[in-house]
């Protein structure tokens, strides 16, 4: 924890790159996705794919 402090305090602005997979150009590049995505584009390739519910 004592590292961690130390890394956002010694931050300009506080904020920190993004994690997440879709934000990351290389992994784009590669074709790579999350997995929501992936789910996503199986479920509408496939005709026996079961509709996801509207939120």
């Amino acid at each position: 924890m004592f590292f961690l402090l130390i890394k956002v305090l010694s931050r300009r602005d506080g904020k920190f790159s993004s994690q997440h997979i879709h934000d990351s150009q290389a992994m784009r590049d590669r074709g790579i996705h999350c997995v929501m995505d992936q789910d996503r584009e199986m479920r509408h390739k496939s005709r026996f794919a079961v509709s996801e519910k509207s939120k």
